[in-house]
């Protein structure tokens, strides 16, 4: 059973920094795109950040100039490199992963649980 974990939410100040991850463990075959989603309470979810196999990102314009999403393909993990945080980053952050479907060849978008992050003084 494939699955995300997702990993280094938390606390923050304002103006600080936070490095989430999220891995598949045992996981071994190709990853295609990978992105950081976030949804806070009475919001809808959103695109933060994605990366594709090819290291292409984009992001949402919120977080540009503060967010790095980058990925160790050895790993099959994504980080979030998150600098400047405001309080309106406040929210669960969720992993997504385009992951194929073993034995199917149909790549398949998995989600993790989700972390909190919550930019506070």
């Amino acid at each position: 059973q494939v699955r995300l974990v997702e990993s280094g939410g938390g606390l923050a100040q304002p103006g600080g920094p936070l490095r989430p991850s999220c891995a598949a463990p045992g996981y071994t075959d190709r990853v295609d795109t990978m992105g950081w989603y976030r949804q806070a309470p009475g919001l809808q979810r959103e695109l933060v950040a994605a990366i594709t196999s090819g290291d292409v990102t984009n992001y949402a314009d919120s977080v540009k100039g503060r967010f790095t999403i980058s990925r160790d393909n050895a790993k099959k993990m994504v980080y979030l490199q998150m600098n400047s945080l405001k309080p309106e980053d406040t929210a669960v952050y969720y992993c997504n992963a385009d992951l194929l479907v073993a034995g199917t060849g149909v790549v398949y978008g998995y989600w993790g649980q989700g972390t909190q992050v919550t930019v506070s003084s």
